[in-house]
Formats: C-alpha cells, structure tokens, sequence
C-alpha cells in the first residue's frame, strides 16, 4: 500500500500534531504505516513528541528514537481536552 495521507494541525515546543486523512482506498494509515510517517517527520521533530489522530478519531502518539519509529503510546486523558 502507499504511503500514509496525512496533515500537520499544529505544532508546538512540545509536540507536533499530525491527522490521518485517507482515503484509505489510496493510502495506508498511520497506524499501518508508521514508519513512513516517522522517516518524513523525524527531522523536523527537533525532540518533540508526534501525536497523531488516527482514521479512527483516537489521538495516539507515535514514539520516535534515534529517528526511526519505535512504537505506539497512549495519550493522557487530559491532554485531549487541550485546544488543537
């Protein structure tokens, strides 16, 4: 499958907020995909976390080391309210 077809939301000194927007008929998602993402964003990350919204609508986060993707986490349930 292709790539992943995604968006950046927002970006702070903190994170940067990406969201899967399909069509998954063309593009793989995020959650398929993750390396991909993570090779085109990891050197604009300068150590920030990358979220991500998932087809879904559920707001993940992709861990990143050494700039390549290292796995998947949770995000806090507080955090979700924060405006994006």
């Amino acid at each position: 499958m292709n790539r992943a077809n995604y968006k950046i939301l927002d970006s702070n000194e903190h994170r940067v907020l990406i969201q899967d927007i399909g069509p998954w008929t063309h593009y793989a998602t995020i959650t398929n995909n993750p390396n991909s993402v993570v090779d085109e964003l990891a050197p604009r990350l300068n150590g920030r976390e990358l979220h991500y919204i998932d087809s879904d609508g559920n707001l993940d986060k992709l861990l990143v080391k050494d700039g390549r993707f290292a796995g998947f986490a949770p995000i806090a349930a507080a955090f979700e309210t924060e405006t994006v």
